[in-house]
């Protein structure tokens, strides 16, 4: 798109092109953890939350660990089902997710449960899936339990988890307590399409297409997977019936037509869909609370779920 990233995006890109110099797949699964955790521990403390708890999740895998973020309410709140990113392979309640949590919870007046589901590629496709899936039934059983409405859930996640909450619409759809918005933050929603960005935007400094190749190749068991509408939503073979949607794109991003085609897809079959692209950022630009992208970001998220998840 040829646009200018912000200062202070730039200053990011500078310090990531220097950490990375091979890009996040140049360090491999131990150092690609690794630096994640350094990452984090340099993230600041979010907002304050009425009540943030940790709970364990019965799943056909062992436990998932999840955590509550619960504003002050008398009443049964509504609520996101969170689920971090990281190329399946990287990520924890901790950190960016965090504080990502904190900040919609904070500003919206709305529940977050953040899931943390066991990574690639010692826990493979449909694995993460599975574990997503278990938390969302707990979540509707429990919720009377947990102070939130099992009317008014809605389902996000920024890149690997933002294809994960998209698969997962797909797959809860005719449920008789619907899922009532999607959040889909840089998605990666289909395997490696050679569109624009994909070739534009091939070495960005936060993913690069080649990072990209090797998380899918983290994540998936085999070629066939990468057609698997569970692994790569943008497959599926129906668009109809999807809770209403907002989509976040990064203009300098391999993965951003990716995410636009995603959305056109929904709006092709009447899902109602917002889309926004930051042309100024790029690929994780969501887990960087200082940046002025991520204040706006949280500002759109939480317009459109307090919007679409009112009474």
């Amino acid at each position: 798109m040829g646009v200018t990233l912000g200062a202070d995006v730039e200053a990011v890109a500078d310090l990531l092109a220097t950490l990375l110099p091979e890009g996040l797949s140049g360090l491999g699964v131990a150092g690609v953890r690794e630096f994640g955790r350094q990452m984090d521990a340099h993230i600041p403390p979010g907002p304050d939350v009425h009540t943030v708890t940790e709970h364990r999740v019965g799943g056909p895998h062992g436990e998932v660990p999840v955590r509550l973020y619960r504003p002050q309410s008398d009443s049964p709140l509504p609520v996101l089902l969170y689920i971090h990113g990281g190329g399946w392979t990287f990520g924890t309640l901790n950190g960016s997710v965090d504080h990502l949590c904190r900040s919609i919870a904070s500003e919206s007046g709305i529940a977050v449960v953040s899931v943390d589901y066991r990574l690639a590629p010692e826990h493979k496709f449909p694995i993460p899936v599975d574990e997503s899936v278990a938390v969302l039934l707990w979540l509707r059983e429990e919720a009377a339990t947990l102070g939130v409405d099992s009317k008014r859930v809605a389902i996000g996640g920024d890149s690997a988890g933002g294809n994960i909450a998209a698969a997962i619409t797909h797959m809860d759809r005719g449920n008789l307590a619907p899922l009532a918005a999607q959040v889909l933050i840089y998605p990666a929603t289909e395997y490696a399409v050679e569109r624009a960005s994909w070739t534009e935007h091939a070495n960005t400094p936060a993913l690069t297409a080649r990072d990209t190749l090797w998380f899918w190749d983290q994540y998936l068991r085999d070629e066939t997977d990468r057609t698997d509408p569970r692994a790569t939503p943008a497959n599926a073979e129906s668009f109809t019936g999807l809770p209403p949607a907002f989509v976040i794109v990064a203009g300098q991003d391999p993965l951003r037509d990716d995410g636009l085609h995603y959305a056109e897809l929904l709006k092709q079959a009447g899902t109602s869909t917002q889309t926004e692209c930051f042309d100024g950022a790029f690929h994780g630009f969501m887990n960087m609370p200082a940046l002025a992208a991520y204040t706006r970001g949280v500002r759109a998220i939480t317009r459109f779920l307090t919007t679409t998840l009112e009474p």
